[in-house]
């Protein structure tokens, strides 16, 4: 019988570099930070620690890969959400993936922004790979601007304002503070809260209110 290590050699480097960090974001979550050593997971998927040491360097090159993976998958969930012709509705979809991808995998959520590994602190370069995970979401954010729904402003930093309610709400959804059955409706409440915060036809309406006071 091949072992998980063979499997992926069959197939190439990208899929040898999958499975490793496969087992090792299942071993972070069933035995925790301890668990993650390179003899465990090359014990584990089949290969020697000569493998994972080239790849990755070490512990902290493996940590940051995932972390970087974390991230990259993240963009290209959001790159994927196919475009409307209204651009505050394909924001909307992208914020819907976000929790949605941050729901099915919350293990990699966790590394990216819950420091699940003690006195992990991610590279300068796993630092850009984060930053450009929404490049997508402020694109859409431009678009809406462009499209006169929203005031003009600094997209990216109007996405990220988007990001932080996102955090916040999948966050508290991941521990469980929130029910399955009320995760969604919470969130996309919340997601309309902050469009109406950057709307123009919010703006108009409150201008318009004043003006009858």
């Amino acid at each position: 019988m091949s072992t998980l290590y063979q499997d992926a050699l069959r197939a190439g480097q990208d899929a040898v570099r999958t499975t490793i960090l496969d087992c090792a974001i299942n071993l972070l979550v069933t035995d925790g930070p301890a668990a993650l050593t390179m003899r465990r997971i090359a014990t584990d998927i089949g290969s020697s620690t000569k493998v994972l040491y080239t790849m990755f360097g070490g512990k902290e090159g493996l940590i940051d890969a995932l972390y970087r993976e974390g991230f990259a998958r993240l963009r290209r969930v959001q790159e994927q959400v196919p475009r409307t012709e209204d651009p505050l509705t394909h924001l909307t979809h992208i914020g819907v993936a976000y929790r949605e991808h941050a729901l099915a995998e919350p293990a990699y959520y966790r590394v990216m922004f819950e420091q699940t590994v003690p006195g992990f602190r991610p590279s300068p370069e796993a630092l850009a790979v984060a930053e450009t995970a929404f490049d997508a979401s402020a694109a859409a954010v431009a678009a809406c601007m462009e499209a006169g729904i929203f005031r003009p402003g600094d997209a990216r930093e109007v996405s990220k304002i988007f990001w932080a309610a996102s955090h916040g709400a999948v966050s508290l959804e991941i521990a469980g503070h929130f029910p399955p059955e009320d995760g969604g409706r919470h969130y996309n409440a919340l997601m309309a809260a902050v469009a109406r915060a950057f709307s123009t036809r919010h703006e108009s309406a409150n201008e318009e209110q004043g003006t009858r006071t």
